[in-house]
C-alpha cells in the first residue's frame, strides 16, 4: 500500500498513530486493526521495500513460543512460505549446547522440556516481507510519512527515538565494553538444529542454525571487547573464519564466510517511564524505544513483541468509557511490561557480567555453576519457560 496523500490523511481521523514501521510497529498495527481501530503507521522508511533474502543480509532472530504464537495469529509466521522457500526461512532449535572455558557445560533439549522446539531462528527479510504484505492488505492501516493527530501515539522508533526525546522521557543508557559482530557462515557439517554458545576468555560466541533442521548455514553472533571486535572485523575472510573456528573448536568442520561482517555497540538501556501526556491524549513506548539489552540470551525482539501483545490486550479489554489515551489505562501496560523487562534486563546483564569477566576465580565459579545447573532438571525447566515467554 502506498502512503496516503496529504489531503486524504488530513481528512481521515485516526484512533492510533504508530511511529516506527519495523517489525514491532507493524505487528502492533495489525493487532490494533484486528480490533477495528483506525491506525496511522508512520515510517519515513516506508518507501523502502524489505530486503530480499540473500548472503548480503546477515540478520536472524531467535523467536520464542510466545512470539511465534503471536505472529501465527496474524498469519505472518514465515514458515507458511516453506513450500516455496529453498532453503527454509525458519529453523526450529531442538537443542542448545552451552560451553564454558574450563570444561563447564550446560545443555537444553526440547524433548526433555516437553516442547516442540526451544526457539525458532527466523530470517529477518522473510519476516519483514510477510508483515509488509499483511499491512498492505489491511484496510484499517494507512502508511504515512507525516504523523497525524490522534488520541494515542505509540512510539516504536528504536533506541534513538526522536519522538521519545521530544516527549521529554529520560532514557538511561549504560554502554557495555563489548561490541557485537554478526555474519553468516556455511559449514562442512550440518548443524542438526542445534544452537551452540561458547563463553571463553571474557568473550561470548553463538552459532544459530539456519536453512532447516539439517542445514549447513549458521548465523554468528559474537560479543567481544570493542578493540578486539574492530580488529577481528578488519580481518580478511580466511583469517576471520579461522578465528571463529578456533573459538568454536571446529565443531562443524571447515567453514566459509558468506556476505559481510556487521558490527554494532552493545548497551543496557531503559526508559524511566513509558507513558506521557500529549496535547491530543497520550503517548506510550514499546520495543527498543523503551529498552535494549545484551543479545546473549536472544530476547531483544521477543521482549518487544511481548510489549505490543500486552499493549494490544490492555486496549482491547479497556472499559467502554475509557478513551485510548487514558493515562490510568496505559499505566496498566507500563506496570506489567516494566516488571518483565526489568527481570530480563537484570538476567542478561548478570550473565554478561559473569561470563564477560576474564578473572580466573570468576571463571572457575561460573563453570562450576554451569555444571551444577545442568544436573538440576527443575531449574533448567524454569529457565526454558522464562525464555519461551509463556507464563501459563
Amino acid at each position: 500500500m502506498t502512503a496516503a496523500t496529504p489531503s486524504v490523511s488530513a481528512r481521515r481521523r485516526y484512533d492510533v498513530t504508530i511511529r516506527g514501521g519495523g517489525i514491532v510497529g507493524q505487528t502492533l498495527a495489525l493487532l490494533l486493526a484486528r480490533d477495528r481501530l483506525r491506525v496511522a503507521l508512520v515510517d519515513d522508511r516506508q518507501g523502502i521495500s524489505p530486503a530480499p533474502p540473500g548472503p548480503a543480509d546477515v540478520r536472524a532472530y531467535a523467536l520464542n513460543s510466545a512470539s511465534r504464537a503471536l505472529l501465527q495469529s496474524l498469519r505472518c509466521w514465515p514458515d507458511a512460505d516453506a513450500a516455496e522457500a529453498a532453503p527454509p526461512f525458519v529453523t526450529p532449535v531442538h537443542a542448545m549446547q552451552v560451553h564454558g572455558d574450563e570444561g563447564g557445560q550446560l545443555g537444553f533439549n526440547a524433548a526433555e522440556q516437553g516442547g516442540e522446539a526451544l526457539t525458532w531462528i527466523v530470517d529477518v527479510p522473510a519476516l519483514e516481507r510477510r508483515l509488509a504484505d499483511a499491512v498492505g492488505y489491511q484496510s484499517g492501516i494507512d502508511r504515512l510519512v507525516d504523523a497525524p493527530a490522534s488520541a494515542l501515539t505509540i512510539v516504536c522508533e528504536g533506541k534513538r527515538s526522536q519522538t521519545r526525546e521530544a516527549l521529554g522521557i529520560e532514557f538511561d543508557v549504560r554502554p557495555y565494553p563489548h561490541q557485537a559482530l554478526a555474519a553468516r557462515l556455511r559449514c562442512e557439517q550440518p548443524h542438526g538444529g542445534v544452537a551452540r554458545q561458547w563463553f571463553r576468555d571474557g568473550q561470548i560466541m553463538a552459532l544459530l542454525p539456519l536453512e532447516g533442521e539439517q542445514g549447513h548455514a549458521v548465523a554468528l553472533v559474537w560479543s567481544l571487547p570493542a578493540g578486539d571486535a574492530q580488529e577481528t572485523r578488519g580481518l580478511d575472510a580466511t583469517r576471520f573464519v579461522e578465528a571463529v573456528q578456533n573459538r568454536c573448536q571446529h565443531v562443524l568442520g571447515s567453514m566459509s564466510l558468506e556476505g559481510p561482517v556487521q558490527a554494532w555497540p552493545l548497551e543496557l538501556s531503559r526508559a524511566r517511564r513509558w507513558i506521557a501526556r500529549t496535547p491530543q491524549g497520550a503517548a506510550v513506548l514499546a520495543g527498543d524505544a523503551a529498552h535494549a539489552m545484551h543479545p546473549l540470551a536472544g530476547q531483544g525482539l521477543n521482549v518487544g513483541l511481548a510489549d505490543v501483545a500486552e499493549l494490544a490486550r490492555v486496549l482491547h479489554e479497556r472499559e467502554y468509557w475509557r478513551g485510548l489515551g487514558d493515562m490510568r489505562l496505559l499505566r496498566r501496560y507500563e506496570r506489567a511490561r516494566q516488571a518483565d523487562v526489568h527481570t530480563m534486563g537484570w538476567l542478561t546483564d548478570g550473565l554478561f557480567n559473569l561470563f564477560g569477566h576474564s578473572d580466573s576465580r570468576v571463571q572457575a565459579l561460573r563453570n562450576w555453576g554451569m555444571t551444577r545447573v545442568d544436573h538440576l532438571g527443575q531449574l533448567k525447566h524454569w529457565l526454558v519457560r522464562q525464555a519461551s515467554g509463556v507464563r501459563a
